[in-house]
């Protein structure tokens, strides 16, 4: 069982950054992928970013890709996304998951979710 706790949204200007964190409970969080996902109202969770277990692999979204890096920390049971040059369309409740099979684009594969962080992009 894996709980994890987002943080770190908040409303931010077009252009703007910020980075959200996501805490992981227990000893094993080195076994699990993660990934980010977000949901805008009205509209199906997205997928955002992915990581494997060892950090080496990272898989970006088309719509974020040269703007969030999404890293980990293995040691302090943290995946953090960077998130610069925001856009009003990143506006969501962006989530943090883990996956104990592989890093993945595909929601339908992962095991454990957090609550959610708003992140608010005003124009």
């Amino acid at each position: 069982q894996v709980q994890l706790v987002e943080s770190g949204g908040g409303l931010v200007q077009a252009g703007g950054s910020l980075r959200l964190s996501c805490a992981a409970s227990g000893r094993t969080f080195s076994s699990y992928a993660m990934g980010w996902f977000r949901q805008a109202p009205g509209k199906e969770r997205e997928f955002v970013s992915t990581i494997s277990k060892s950090g080496i692999t990272t898989y970006y979204a088309d719509s974020v890709k040269g703007r969030f890096t999404i890293a980990r920390d293995n040691a302090l049971n943290t995946v953090y996304l960077q998130m610069n040059s925001l856009k009003p369309e990143d506006t969501a409740v962006y989530y943090c998951a883990a996956n104990k099979r592989s890093w993945s684009p595909d929601k339908q594969l992962y095991d454990y979710w957090g609550q959610g962080t708003q992140v608010t992009v005003s124009s």
